[in-house]
């Protein structure tokens, strides 16, 4: 079985995408106490007409909405559970200081964001926090493009990782890890289908989390900690089992993961270290069809690791910084490429043009995973935009 394709397209890009100031604006005023919510719905439809029209002249298949009606890139699923809350001013000794976002946060004195906690068993709703974004998506876009949309996702473990042994959930609720992951899957799993029931086909979780368990510091953390109870890489084999039940879903659904070393506001990172040491598992055991990956600088590491992707996989290369404003040159990133591809083919035993059909490219992360955004303008943002589809139509000819 080949790698299915379209999704993935030879050109992609992350989902989150850089918001016009006349929305920011309205935003930050609001948030200052200074305007209301009144028109903010209509500015939001405005601002994503305009970023829709913009990809597809650009001409990206897998549109999404720039992820204009969120604050973080991560969206509502989690605080729209039952059983999950949002709390403010969390005790900072509630999480693992060595997982690197938190790190960068406490480094600075400073609450890391948007804190949600298990008080109660988890359960979905029913109603998904992500279906209006994809139902207006629809709404603008022709009906034969419905299943091509992108939709970005928040990573299952996001609200376990970042808190200490025993500080995820409360003890009467929960007596282990894989009772409380058994509850966020069956969750994961109706989002899933509400989002397949209304014509998803092509998903996309972004993780930073299995990224960080490339981060040397991280795993010299972990090793101190003495209220660990396994081994960090007992934890990465309990993730890779916790997300496939997650991920069950048809047949037909595109389920492409996103891993990326920290993209927060002023194009801020949080970890580094090559994919070496999660490789094998991450392309042969996790049940995805795509990985998103970082690849714009030396912290990503090299492409080694690709040798073992399996003949099934796809994998979207993110050689393009969406971080600073310089512009890559193509025929470099186009060597790039071929480089990523020879391995490949090394590792499968197969040619080079064999592999490159596994291959597409794109930004490495998102340029506005923060509503703020990141250290570009959005004139920047398209010419990057362009440039990905360039490399992509060289590489590919005549293919989305």
């Amino acid at each position: 079985m080949s790698a299915p394709r379209n999704p993935p397209f030879r050109a992609e890009h992350l989902g989150s995408l850089l918001r016009p100031s006349k929305l920011l604006n309205k935003r930050h005023a609001i948030q200052q106490g200074k305007d209301k919510e009144e028109g903010l719905r209509g500015l939001e439809d405005e601002s994503i007409n305009d970023i829709v029209k913009i990809q597809n002249d650009c001409g990206f298949r897998a549109i999404s909405d720039g992820e204009y009606r969120r604050h973080m890139f991560w969206g509502t699923f989690f605080p729209t559970l039952n059983g999950m809350k949002e709390i403010q001013g969390p005790d900072p000794k509630i999480f693992r200081e060595y997982v690197p976002d938190i790190a960068a946060f406490l480094e600075e004195e400073k609450v890391p964001g948007e804190s949600v906690i298990c008080v109660g068993k988890i359960s979905h709703t029913g109603k998904s926090s992500y279906i209006e974004q994809y139902e207006y998506l629809k709404s603008i876009t022709p009906k034969e493009q419905h299943g091509q949309i992108k939709m970005t996702l928040a990573a299952p473990n996001w609200y376990h990782l970042r808190y200490k042994e025993g500080q995820a959930y409360p003890k009467d609720v929960y007596s282990k890890d894989e009772e409380y992951f058994a509850d966020i899957a069956e969750a994961y799993r109706t989002e899933l289908q509400i989002l397949y029931d209304a014509g998803l086909r092509n998903a996309q979780v972004d993780d930073p989390n299995l990224a960080y368990f490339c981060s040397e510091k991280m795993i010299e953390g972990w090793k101190k900690d003495p209220a660990n109870t396994r081994s960090i890489d007992d934890l990465f084999d309990a993730y890779i089992e916790f997300y496939n039940d997650c991920f069950k879903r048809p047949d037909d659904m595109h389920l492409g993961i996103h891993l990326c070393r920290g993209n927060f506001v002023n194009s801020r990172h949080f970890s580094e270290g090559g994919y070496d040491r999660i490789a094998t598992k991450l392309f042969n055991d996790l049940n995805a069809s795509t990985y998103y990956l970082e690849y714009d600088t030396e912290r990503a590491g090299g492409f080694e690791p690709l040798k073992s992707l399996p003949k099934n996989k796809n994998v979207i290369l993110g050689v393009i910084t969406s971080k600073f404003p310089k512009m890559e040159d193509k025929e470099e990133m186009k060597g790039r490429i071929n480089q990523a591809a020879e391995l490949i083919a090394e590792g499968r035993g197969v040619s080079k043009e064999e592999a490159l059909k596994q291959l597409g490219v794109s930004p490495q992360c998102g340029f506005a995973s923060h509503e703020d955004g990141n250290l570009l303008e959005y004139d920047d943002m398209v010419q990057k935009l362009k440039l990905v589809r360039g490399i992509a139509d060289d590489i590919w000819p005549g293919e989305p």
